[in-house]
């Protein structure tokens, strides 16, 4: 699959994130956010900076998600049954998204209370 052209590489990401669309609920419910973000930035008319982190971070959590998927995809794939080692690595991954997801709930309140004038 090296060395394909950027057309091929763009086919083999978007099958990627299709794939993650059709078998993962939260990579669905993380785009619903992803997609209602610009009608809540819009609404809380915050500045361009505000919208670059916003959007930034909500990438990163889809991203974030994808490599999750793709290493829970592969370790299942090659090692089906529960391992302790398997469950900490797959237990990282999560983490790493719930990390981010919850970084971002954090930049999110600070936009909320930045268009409140609560803070400055």
């Amino acid at each position: 699959m090296k060395n394909k052209g950027m057309r091929h590489r763009l086919g083999f990401a978007w099958a990627g994130i299709t794939a993650a669309w059709r078998n993962e609920r939260s990579f669905r419910t993380q785009v619903g956010f992803a997609i209602a973000l610009p009608v809540a930035l819009l609404l809380l008319q915050v500045s361009a900076v505000w919208w670059a982190i916003c959007l930034t971070i909500a990438l990163l959590v889809l991203a974030a998600e994808l490599f999750n998927t793709a290493l829970e995809s592969l370790i299942d794939h090659l090692h089906p049954e529960m391992h302790p080692t398997i469950k900490i690595a797959k237990d990282c991954a999560a983490g790493a998204v719930l990390l981010l997801s919850g970084g971002a709930v954090i930049v999110g309140i600070i936009v909320v209370l930045v268009a409140l004038g609560v803070l400055s």
